[in-house]
């Protein structure tokens, strides 16, 4: 296999907004192999992408890139959006060109591409998503993306800067090296009651090394959802230096709630302050349970 660059089997959707029910049917021709001439014709095929265009791939951004990627990612043009076929929701690789400078790689996940679930509001996870970004961002805990709302080519949803990923929580040697980063996630997946942490969903980046995660939709839900594969923690104490972090959020509140009211209901942001709460009073890890608290999948 191709080392350089991100290499998948995509599918190219071109500029038009595809609904749902097509987006279905052309993934369905896709699995049984009845692709028409037009999508034959070198529409599927094998590509590599290189996340930043430099030829070495894609470093991840410091926090003082972010102003920069942000904007591109918000105002850049999408000049290719190409379904990535495979995971519950339709999730595409879109190449972002700035008015200057190298084109970016970012993930693009529209709202109608969204599965239904029975116990998340319909249409809300690619806001959970951008609302996870701006948390960690107001927290200063900079481990996801940078991400941005806007429309593409399949309408309103999140546009999040892809980074290669190296080592996953699979490798017990990423586990060791980046312990302290993975508390962080670990204390961050907990507040925001993340009911997906799978492995894959936290890696450190291939070309800098840096502990990263994404994939945040399922989040911020009322009721006890956390399911996570990152158990190494339970019963110990969090450490003081985040929980500065929590005291400050909790004493002066009306920063992140303003932040996050545009896309989270008022219950959704009171029981983050809940947990918050909850948590700077017994600040230990919680001991989490078998049965419930392990990512379907994982």
């Amino acid at each position: 296999m191709e080392s350089s660059g991100f290499i998948r089997y995509t599918i190219e959707c071109g500029a038009q907004r595809v609904p749902p029910y097509q987006l279905e049917s052309r993934h369905e021709s896709f699995q049984a192999g009845t692709m028409s001439d037009d999508w034959t014709r070198g529409l599927y095929h094998r590509q590599a992408v290189d996340p930043l265009a430099h030829g070495n791939g894609q470093a991840g951004p410091s926090p003082a890139d972010e102003p920069r990627i942000l904007d591109t990612l918000r105002n850049g043009e999408i000049t290719d959006c190409r379904l990535i076929p495979w995971g519950s929701n339709y999730t595409f690789a879109a190449t972002v060109k700035p008015s200057e400078g190298s084109p970016l790689v970012a993930v693009y996940k529209p709202r109608m591409g969204e599965a239904p679930l029975w116990d998340f509001a319909e249409g809300t996870l690619y806001q959970r998503e951008y609302a996870a970004y701006l948390l960690s961002v107001a927290f200063g805990w900079h481990f996801i993306p940078p991400t941005v709302l806007r429309d593409g080519p399949h309408g309103l949803g999140t546009l999040q800067l892809y980074i290669e990923p190296g080592a996953t929580l699979h490798d017990r040697g990423l586990r060791r090296k980046h312990t302290d980063a993975l508390r962080q996630v670990a204390l961050f997946d907990l507040l925001t009651n993340n009911a997906d942490r799978k492995a894959g969903h936290c890696f450190a980046g291939r070309h800098d090394g840096r502990l990263w995660g994404i994939d945040h939709g399922l989040t911020f839900h009322i009721h006890p959802k956390l399911r996570t594969v990152i158990w190494e923690f339970s019963g110990e104490p969090v450490p003081d230096d985040l929980l500065v972090t929590l005291r400050a959020a909790q004493q002066a509140p009306d920063g992140v709630r303003a932040t996050l009211a545009p896309h989270l209901t008022a219950n959704e942001i009171d029981m983050l302050f809940i947990r918050i709460d909850r948590l700077l009073a017994n600040p230990v890890f919680p001991v989490l349970n078998s049965r419930r608290n392990i990512p379907y999948g994982w």
